[in-house]
């Protein structure tokens, strides 16, 4: 029955997601229940993709991506797929009526990593609205579930917060992406240079878009607020630490959050009952 094979798809993109991200599956754990399996379904398949680009090195990376590509557009037609990850995720395409255009532009970032490159103002936000700002809107696609109205209000909100969950990582896997990778996602700045100037632009950036998006968590429906508000809170968190390091030393370590930290988060958020916009400043 295929029903069980979307039962295993789904548990595929779950433990996928819980076994490459410990925030985000905490973040899911404090959403409606009746909506994780969609958001463990993007999850999963936006860490496929960014997995064949980053990490399958040795590998023909390109034509895994071009097959990654060819399968879910194949499973977007057909509404299945033999990849567990891209079945599932199509399933939630297709529930909640996700936009082909996100998912395209998603993969043509992906494509991107593909080669080393130094990032103009115009590539790094084209690459900024690909790998994550689509994310956030197909996540709030969910969040709305077919409530065009709030999907419209919501939208600048959630780009802006898949944004600076972006440019924290950029922060955070500075050495990885420069060094090994061959990655200059910032544009016009020197790493080989990097002065507190340059990390103070970024900073401000990262702070004005966290500070937009609060305003979008306070407004979403019950079902994701919490789980959305804990992924915030940790972001801010990690943003935090990544603020006190000297840009001379931010190559030196991977910045990350402590599991004890994590818990404690955790636990905030659930005894907060509402998500006070007074709190933007002070969180993390």
């Amino acid at each position: 029955m295929k029903a069980i094979f979307d039962q295993v798809s789904a548990k595929c993109s779950q433990v996928t997601t819980q076994k490459y991200s410990t925030s985000f599956s905490l973040g899911i754990k404090f959403l409606s229940s009746s909506i994780r399996p969609a958001i463990f379904a993007i999850y999963g398949f936006v860490r496929l993709a960014d997995e064949v680009v980053d990490s399958f090195h040795g590998y023909d990376r390109k034509g895994l991506l071009a097959q990654l590509k060819s399968e879910t557009y194949a499973a977007l037609e057909n509404k299945i797929s033999l990849n567990p990850i891209i079945n599932s995720f199509q399933q939630a395409v297709h529930q909640y009526q996700i936009d082909v255009e996100l998912i395209e532009a998603f993969l043509d970032s992906m494509e991107m990593d593909l080669e080393k490159q130094v990032y103009t103002k115009q590539l790094y936000e084209k690459y900024i609205f690909g790998s994550a700002e689509v994310v956030g809107l197909m996540c709030l696609k969910v969040f709305c579930n077919g409530d065009a109205h709030e999907y419209h209000t919501l939208r600048h909100a959630a780009m802006k917060l898949g944004s600076a969950f972006q440019k924290v990582n950029f922060l955070r896997d500075i050495k990885a992406d420069h060094l090994e990778l061959g990655r200059m996602y910032f544009p016009n700045m020197n790493f080989d240079c990097f002065t507190e100037e340059d990390k103070a632009l970024i900073e401000q950036e990262i702070k004005t878009e966290f500070d937009e998006a609060l305003a979008g968590i306070a407004k979403l429906p019950r079902c994701a607020k919490k789980g959305v508000y804990l992924a915030y809170i940790y972001y801010k968190s990690l943003f935090r630490k990544i603020q006190e390091i000297p840009a001379k030393h931010i190559m030196e370590k991977r910045v990350r959050v402590p599991d004890f930290q994590k818990a404690l988060l955790m636990l905030n958020t659930f005894f907060v009952p509402q998500v006070p916009v007074k709190l933007s400043t002070n969180v993390g």
